[in-house]
C-alpha cells in the first residue's frame, strides 16, 4: 500500500517566512531551509531576529492569513487523495499550518509547535520528534506503507531518499546538482504523473 508524503512550503504553499520578511521589512528572515540544513539553528536564529524587533505569533499569523497556496496546489491534492492516501510533512508549526491546510482543504498534515507566551511572544519551539520527516517515513514503512516522498529543500532529502520513490521539486539548481539521482519537476503535472508512475 501507498502513501504520499508532500512537504508544504515551497510545494504546496508559498515560504511562510519569505512572505514575512516581505511584510515585515527584515530581509534576514527569507532565508529558510533552502540555505541552511540545520533547522534547530534556523529556527533560534529566526527567534532571535523576532525578539529583537519585537514581533510575535500575531503579526506572522497576520501574514499567514494572506497567502493562498501556490497556483494549482489544491487540486492537484484534491487529485492526489482521491488516488492514494497523502500527508503533508512539515517542520512548519500549528499554529501557522491551520489556515493554510484550511485553504487545501483540510489534508493530513504533521507538524510542530510553536511555545507562546501570554503576550504573544514567540519563545521557543517543539518538535513533534528528532529530524521527523525520516522519522515518519520509517514510521510508516514500519507499519506496511511503501511510501513516495517529493520536497523542495535540505530537511526533505531525508525522506526522499529513504522512500520508494521520490522527487525533488521545484528546488534550488544547488539541490538539483548535489542529488543527480533524485528526478526533479517543476509542474504539478508533471510531479502528479511521476508519482502515479511510481504507485
Amino acid at each position: 500500500m501507498n502513501i504520499v508524503c508532500l512537504d508544504m512550503e515551497g510545494v504546496l504553499v508559498p515560504e511562510i517566512w519569505i512572505a514575512f520578511s516581505e511584510a515585515s521589512g527584515i530581509p534576514e528572515l527569507r532565508r529558510t531551509t533552502r540555505d541552511e540544513p540545520d533547522y534547530n539553528k534556523l529556527m533560534n536564529w529566526r527567534l532571535g531576529i523576532l525578539k529583537e524587533h519585537g514581533l510575535g505569533l500575531k503579526e506572522i499569523q497576520e501574514t499567514i492569513a494572506k497567502i493562498d497556496p501556490l497556483p494549482g496546489a489544491k487540486e492537484f491534492l484534491d487529485v492526489l487523495r482521491s488516488e492514494t492516501q497523502v500527508i503533508i510533512l512539515s517542520d512548519t508549526f500549528e499554529q501557522f499550518a491551520s489556515p493554510l491546510m484550511k485553504k487545501l482543504g483540510w489534508p493530513t498534515i504533521f507538524c510542530n509547535t510553536l511555545e507562546v507566551a501570554d503576550n504573544g511572544e514567540i519563545t521557543g519551539f517543539r518538535m513533534r520528534v528528532e529530524k521527523s520527516k525520516l522519522s515518519t517515513v520509517k514510521a510508516l514503512q514500519s507499519i506496511g506503507f511503501e511510501t513516495i516522498a517529493a520536497g523542495d529543500s535540505y530537511n526533505d532529502l531525508d525522506m526522499i531518499l529513504a522512500s520508494k520513490a521520490g522527487f525533488l521539486f521545484r528546488s534550488t539548481e544547488q539541490i538539483k546538482k548535489d542529488y543527480p539521482q533524485l528526478e526533479a519537476y517543476e509542474s504539478f503535472d508533471d510531479l502528479l504523473a511521476a508519482i502515479r508512475k511510481a504507485f
